[in-house]
């Protein structure tokens, strides 16, 4: 049965509208936290893929604090996870005064996992697989780019990607890692059309202005926008502040799952909550996340709506959904019951058969902890494996 409209229902009664979402480099702050806490799952999964990790990360001026709970390899040591992190770090490109990976110090604070959990999650001869939690997990796909992901956020997202490249290619070496963007756009009839503002707020080496950094960055803006949709010079923000030298944990402590917002959607759907980074595939604020934004991609590309958000929700070692939501915004050409039910026919969605569908007990994860979790390519060793349309031709089977 279909439930009531969800808030973002209300939002299609208004078809000329500015809608804004913000991205953050992998330098910020929070996403260093991310960073490292997927590096460190990554390490556990490369050692056994069916490590248990909920992996929490905290920075702030030459410190690291990594806590959590981690069920795996005997062999893996502090002093490995400490590597792991000084590994990160450098990795985005922290060697600064007050943050540098050679010499922060970094505090390991993992410990094992709760048995009460450990039996609710595990599999045993009567029971499958259970959720690692309770809670909601929501999809969405929609048409407003290639990638089948809200403009605002594609468009922040690639901004954002575009001046690191520049800046770990050596072509931008005034630029410092931490940065952030952020796009409004004007929508008529539901369509993005152009940009109204943008915003770009990039850390950089002392010595430079304001208008410097701001010809740095324009080109990157330029070329990442559809041509004829740069905002108006006076919306063009660059360092707002006029100044950007002092940044990533220096300048802010972070956290992991901070940014759920900038992970998923950009604000453009509901958020069921959960962060991801951290966390291992049984955990299904991560996975079931994962799996809901694989099957509303898959029937906006199959041709079943131009919009399509899902719901998914679970109880903590219950190996079944109790709940699958699907809303296509008045936009589906096929009934929604039907669509459910053939999803229902392609993919197990208990916390095992979305792991093994999509193939999950891998360390791909240190890459998804920046710049988005969907709308990326998939990748020849599994990564973004999520992002795949490989439902596309058995939806039209059964549905037509």
């Amino acid at each position: 049965m279909k439930a009531k409209q969800s808030p973002a229902a209300e939002q299609d009664r208004l078809k000329d509208y500015m809608f804004t979402s913000e991205s953050v480099s992998e330098g910020h702050p929070d996403k260093v936290c991310d960073r490292i806490s997927d590096a460190v799952l990554d390490h556990y999964l490369t050692h056994d893929p069916h490590s248990r990790v909920a992996c929490e990360t905290l920075v702030t001026t030459d410190t690291v604090v990594i806590a959590g709970e981690t069920r795996g390899p005997e062999s893996i040591t502090k002093d490995d996870i400490e590597q792991v992190a000084r590994q990160a770090i450098r990795d985005i490109g922290y060697e600064q005064e007050g943050f540098n990976w050679k010499t922060v110090n970094v505090q390991v604070k993992l410990h094992k996992q709760s048995a009460d959990i450990a039996q609710g999650v595990d599999s045993a001869s009567n029971k499958d697989e259970g959720a690692g939690d309770q809670g909601i997990m929501f999809g969405y796909a929609c048409r407003e780019t290639d990638a089948l992901m809200p403009a605002t956020l594609h468009y922040s997202h690639a901004i954002l990607r575009s001046l690191a490249e520049a800046r770990h290619s050596g072509a931008a070496p005034e630029l410092e890692p931490d940065a952030k963007s952020q796009i409004t756009l004007e929508y008529r009839d539901d369509k993005p059309v152009r940009a109204t503002s943008i915003v770009v707020s990039t850390q950089h080496k002392d010595g430079f202005s304001q208008a410097d950094i701001k010809e740095i960055v324009r080109p990157h803006v330029l070329a990442v926008l559809p041509e004829g949709w740069m905002c108006p010079e006076e919306e063009f923000y660059v360092n707002p502040t006029g100044r950007f030298v002092i940044g990533g944990p220096v300048g802010d402590c972070g956290l992991t799952g901070r940014k759920i917002i900038v992970d998923t959607y950009g604000g453009a759907a509901p958020h069921g909550g959960g962060a991801f980074s951290g966390k291992d595939p049984t955990k299904v604020d991560r996975s079931a996340a994962y799996a809901a934004r694989y099957l509303a991609k898959n029937i906006v590309a199959a041709g079943y709506a131009e919009v399509c958000t899902i719901q998914l929700s679970y109880a903590i070692g219950v190996s079944k959904p109790l709940s699958t939501y699907l809303f296509t915004h008045g936009t589906g050409t096929a009934p929604e019951p039907e669509i459910i039910k053939a999803l229902q026919q392609l993919v197990d969605l208990s916390p095992r058969g979305i792991r093994e569908h999509l193939k999950l007990s891998r360390p791909i994860y240190a890459r998804t902890a920046a710049y988005g979790h969907f709308g990326r390519e998939p990748e020849p060793d599994g990564g973004f494996s999520w992002e795949k349309l490989d439902l596309v031709k058995d939806l039209q089977k059964i549905i037509g």
